[in-house]
């Protein structure tokens, strides 16, 4: 189910609590917003559709991707980024990691590490800052 965008700051400034399998809908209902909006974002986490559960989606190379209760655990070469977001007006100033190893479940909610670089880093570490409420 497409749902609306959420734009409501204090909302978006709660941190994100931890996804279960009960979660799986909002994992779907987050997939069909993101592909609602794919001309206009490649990236979105669950409190963007008012559900503050640690899940996210993106766009890597074509394939939708997501991903519960992702977790960095290492960061390599930061650089000042600019980004917009759909919750939010205009663009802002971000500091971000040219490569990020992630650790995550998958949908099956099996432990997975992966590392991600450029531009598919960049999108994983903005909807991260959304799971903590972090607002760019």
């Amino acid at each position: 189910m497409i749902r609306p965008i959420m734009r409501t700051i204090e909302f978006l400034k709660q941190p994100s609590e931890t996804a279960t399998k009960d979660d799986l809908g909002i994992a779907q209902d987050l997939l069909d917003t993101l592909k609602a909006h794919k001309d206009e974002c490649v990236g979105m986490a669950a409190n963007m559709i008012g559900e503050t559960k640690r899940i996210i989606a993106f766009i890597d190379g074509g394939k939708y991707t997501v991903m519960f209760n992702p977790r960095i655990l290492k960061a390599d070469v930061a650089f000042k980024a600019e980004e917009g977001c759909l919750s939010l007006v205009g663009v802002r100033e971000a500091k971000r990691y040219r490569s990020v190893k992630v650790e995550f479940e998958n949908e099956n909610f099996q432990r997975r590490i992966k590392t991600y670089k450029g531009w598919t880093a960049q999108i994983i570490q903005h909807e991260m800052d959304h799971l903590e409420g972090v607002i760019i």
